[in-house]
């Protein structure tokens, strides 16, 4: 059994407030991209999971891993033996780890027979968990608890760039002038046009702090805006993954063979926007 794990992309993200415990409020745009990791379940009698691919190094393969705690989170005594293919940057805000324990959540209920945990099981994991057992687009309110459906998305590509210096979620948070910004203004788009018209009118509120903190990803944005066909840049969730997005497949394809060979260590991949669940 092997099932995807794709790229999970902030189109947009507003910080709209701070709860007493510290959580953060958001409203987000999320869509998912056709390049991610890949997740390979069979049966056994115990839970064991391992960590091969390009991106495997320094991937733990205990409970630190989301993987291991979205089996957990079924609360049964089942067996699996989980392989992740690791393609996705780490910590990357593409949701890396919260996809591949989506993919796990997903194939271990097929595996068993049991549903899914509940939303608030699955926030205990992380607040991108529900989304990316989803993994459909959607606006995401709350703690990322709330998943409303938004407008078909029409087709788009996007270029996928991380310049592979480490952003840390807690310090951007920390560095946010403001925690109570307006939402999102209310998803309507009827083609490519539209949502790009719609995407003008939205920020992602971490991005100043996580630039402040990581010249970095002020550079990525520089560059890809700068990329032939590149039609909007931003950066996805709390960085450091940036995208570009393109309304032409080979627009994306060339700008990303032209910033890959411009810029050897940055990891770059070009990406058709999923538009249903994979």
């Amino acid at each position: 059994m092997r099932y995807f794990a794709p790229a999970k992309v902030n189109l947009a993200l507003h910080v709209t407030g701070r709860l007493g415990d510290g959580y953060h409020l958001l409203d987000s745009l999320v869509v998912f991209a056709d390049v991610g990791d890949w997740i390979d379940i069979r049966a056994s009698r115990e839970l064991a999971l391992s960590v091969s691919g390009p991106r495997a190094a320094g991937v733990p393969t205990d409970r630190r891993n989301l993987v291991w705690r979205a089996a957990e989170a079924f609360g049964t005594d089942h067996g699996a033996t989980i392989r992740l293919d690791k393609h996705l940057p780490h910590a990357g805000g593409i949701g890396g780890g919260s996809a591949d324990a989506g993919a796990a959540l997903r194939g271990l209920s097929e595996l068993w027979n049991v549903a899914l945990p509940n939303v608030d099981t699955l926030l205990t994991i992380g607040a991108d968990i529900p989304v990316c057992a989803a993994s459909a687009p959607a606006r995401m309110r709350g703690i990322g608890d709330v998943l409303d459906p938004v407008p078909p998305i029409p087709p788009l590509w996007l270029v996928l760039v991380n310049p592979g210096v480490e952003v840390r979620t807690g310090p951007v948070f920390r560095a946010l002038a403001t925690t109570d910004n307006p939402p999102l203004p209310q998803p309507g788009w009827s083609d490519a046009e539209g949502l790009l018209r719609w995407l003008a009118d939205t920020r992602n509120d971490l991005e100043p702090a996580a630039m402040a903190l990581v010249p970095e990803v002020g550079e990525v944005l520089t560059a890809l805006a700068a990329t032939h066909g590149c039609r909007f840049s931003r950066m996805s969730g709390s960085g450091g993954t940036c995208f570009g997005m393109f309304t032409e497949a080979e627009a994306a394809r060339a700008a990303a063979r032209h910033l890959q060979d411009a810029q050897g260590d940055w990891w770059v991949e070009a990406a058709e926007v999923l538009t249903q669940a994979p």
